[in-house]
């Protein structure tokens, strides 16, 4: 059953949408049933045993096996609803590793998009159609929500902390962009739009707005904050050495041991004392207020690779030193704590 038929639905344009809906169904149906069952009954039995009929009423005993039974049922139906939603929750969340980037920020009242390629976009996103689209996003002020109806995503996107989200795309067309959480006087505003296109006519519109990459800008800004003379490669670094730092696992002075993803580099680069990195000194200073676009310096540092990772044709590369960018970039000077 495609609930878009139902006109109070919207499209089912994206992997996710039919099995949304599918669950949505499932709920209506069990809903509905029930309703049904109930009203009937509460009818049948105000009929059947109306006062004039029986003015005595008569004590009836307990029925174990009718108790297990109206114990049971609603049990399974709610284990049922409960392990399927999990199922599709963790779909949801989990982005494929084979995923294009695509960094989103909110901001009252906009959507500001940013492609690894270096092209920019306000309130609209384009994509290709059937392929995985990871979303990492964060807001600039108070708590937005991304919401897609036609791909039955919706995901907050919240101040100070990165989140993600994906989807991939089935139909080529034009959806629209909600915020769907109350954001301000302009929060009806805050909506966009969604192109999905076909590959070549996405691969012609990138070429269209081509520019410095998320990385090359990242490089410059690492190297302009000066986070190379302390992120090196040599045994005198001050720093944690950045190269195949993204992704891997990274001990710190306290004995924990934390992944090198996003939100650890961006943490990194605004309070560099929150995560220090085992065998360095917390020397390193906070770039708050001193960087404004952080995902540069995050892309940047995604790019360095250890000797023996195989390094792809758009990496930077940086002079024998795998120090380079992200959030120790800024905070690079320090070697502190480059959490990466």
């Amino acid at each position: 059953m495609k609930l878009s038929y139902i006109p109070l639905f919207p499209d089912q344009a994206s992997t996710m949408a039919g099995r949304v809906d599918a669950l949505y169904a499932f709920l209506i149906a069990v809903t509905l049933f029930f309703t049904v069952v109930i009203a009937f009954l509460v009818i049948f039995f105000a009929i059947r045993y109306r006062r004039e009929a029986n003015p005595v009423p008569t004590q009836i005993e307990g029925s174990i096996p009718l108790e297990l039974l109206w114990t049971v049922v609603p049990f399974g139906i709610a284990m049922v609803i409960f392990g399927w939603g999990a199922v599709l929750f963790f779909q949801m969340q989990r982005p494929p590793k084979n995923a294009m980037d695509v960094y989103v920020i909110g901001k009252q009242w906009m959507w500001k998009v940013e492609h690894p390629t270096g092209q920019r976009e306000i309130n609209e996103l384009h994509v290709p159609v059937n392929r995985n689209v990871r979303l990492t996003m964060i807001s600039q002020d108070v708590i937005h929500d991304f919401f897609v109806p036609a791909f039955r995503m919706k995901q907050d996107v919240l101040p100070g902390r990165y989140t993600t989200s994906w989807f991939q795309a089935t139909k080529v067309g034009r959806y629209h962009l909600f915020c769907a959480e109350y954001c301000g006087t302009k929060h009806s505003g805050m909506i966009g739009d969604v192109f999905v296109m076909e590959p070549a006519d996405y691969e012609n519109w990138l070429a269209g707005g081509a520019g410095q990459s998320l990385a090359q800008s990242g490089q410059k800004l690492f190297q302009s904050l000066g986070c190379i003379t302390c992120h090196r490669g040599d045994t005198g670094a001050r720093g944690p050495n950045l190269a195949g730092v993204f992704g891997s696992p990274v001990k710190l002075t306290d004995g924990r041991t934390v992944l090198a993803d996003e939100a650890y580099i961006r943490e990194s680069i605004l309070s560099p004392n929150a995560k220090v990195v085992a065998t360095f000194e917390p020397i390193m200073p906070t770039f708050q207020g001193q960087v404004s676009d952080l995902i540069q310096l995050v892309e940047y540092v995604k790019t360095l690779k250890a000797p023996d990772q195989p390094a792809g044709s758009s990496q930077a590369t940086v002079p024998t030193t795998t120090a380079p960018p992200t959030t120790e970039p800024a905070t690079a000077n320090s070697p502190g704590k480059q959490k990466q």
